[in-house]
């Protein structure tokens, strides 16, 4: 598969089980093609609790998502997710809705939708912190409004996570052995 390094590098947190979503760009050829590697990376990985969508194009390039539908719903069980949900026009809406308007707003418009951190798992305080410009405490998988330490205790595990994952893949263990 042309992806599984590309995969291991942005998405280990995620393969993982310790991340709600994540999102990379990557160069195709053709949709058709797209269309068929995403399907059978979806084929694999649907029994893992992984799913992968494309959620838009731009000429020759596709930002793609890789979630667990299972923690996405218990995201979205949290009130303050909620609150942000329906402040940003999600309301009444259910995980699959929201995606799919997600996807809509990155294909309308250059800028990424402020709620685009709920998709990814980044704690929703964070989130409203990013929608509402507040000073932001530290940088590293997201910008951090609240709780900087333990924020940054959270990005050394994903990046531990992701030297664990590629030194495995280099070693010879396949993708779907990594994948929890």
């Amino acid at each position: 598969m042309m992806w599984e390094e590309t995969l291991i590098r942005h998405c280990s947190p995620t393969l993982a089980g310790l991340k709600t979503g994540n999102m990379f760009s990557c160069d195709f050829s053709s949709k058709e093609e797209l269309y068929a590697e995403i399907r059978e990376l979806n084929r694999k990985f649907q029994k893992k609790g992984l799913r992968i969508l494309p959620l838009r194009y731009e000429g020759k390039r596709a930002m793609i998502y890789v979630y667990r539908p299972e923690k996405l719903k218990k995201d979205f069980d949290c009130c303050q997710v909620c609150q942000i949900l329906n402040e940003q026009g999600y309301a009444g809406m259910n995980q699959n809705q929201c995606l799919a308007e997600l996807i809509r707003r990155l294909n309308r418009k250059k800028d990424f939708p402020h709620e685009i951190g709920i998709f990814l798992g980044y704690p929703p305080e964070d989130v409203a912190g990013f929608m509402q410009n507040l000073p932001c405490q530290c940088v590293g998988y997201w910008k951090v409004y609240h709780h900087a330490e333990q924020a940054e205790q959270i990005f050394q595990q994903y990046r531990r996570c992701t030297e664990i994952f590629l030194k495995a893949y280099h070693h010879g263990r396949t993708l779907e052995k990594l994948i929890f």
